[in-house]
């Protein structure tokens, strides 16, 4: 394997995929799609804690995946780039597969035998 692509993927992973690695840091990228939030509206939204949702965006601010601008007394955060979205669209979809084809699989397991 190159190199290149080796360092890469460390990056990605260090970068990406860490940043992706809680359930609760994909909720909040996908609030973030439909608009600039502050902190208090993200944890009502999303019923979060508060502190719990400023520690995320921490995280996710880190790696880039959000932005944050001051209006006053509030930070608004929002996402950084929109192709976070389209590739969890997308790992949304292999799994929507995957279940699929285990669905169908456990159903022809469970049909009788028939004999022809």
């Amino acid at each position: 394997m190159a190199k290149t692509l080796r360092d890469e993927i460390n990056i990605l992973h260090a970068q990406v995929c860490s940043g992706l690695a809680d359930p609760n840091r994909i909720l909040i990228l996908y609030e973030l799609d439909k608009g600039p939030h502050n902190v208090s509206d993200l944890a009502s939204t999303l019923e979060i804690p508060q502190p719990t949702v400023s520690r995320h965006l921490k995280i996710l601010r880190e790696r880039n995946m959000v932005n944050s601008e001051r209006d006053g007394q509030s930070v608004y955060y929002s996402l950084a780039d929109n192709r976070v979205i389209q590739a969890l669209e997308l790992l949304r979809g292999m799994l929507a597969d995957s279940l699929e084809s285990q669905i169908n699989l456990a159903r022809s397991a469970s049909e009788p035998l028939r004999k022809e």
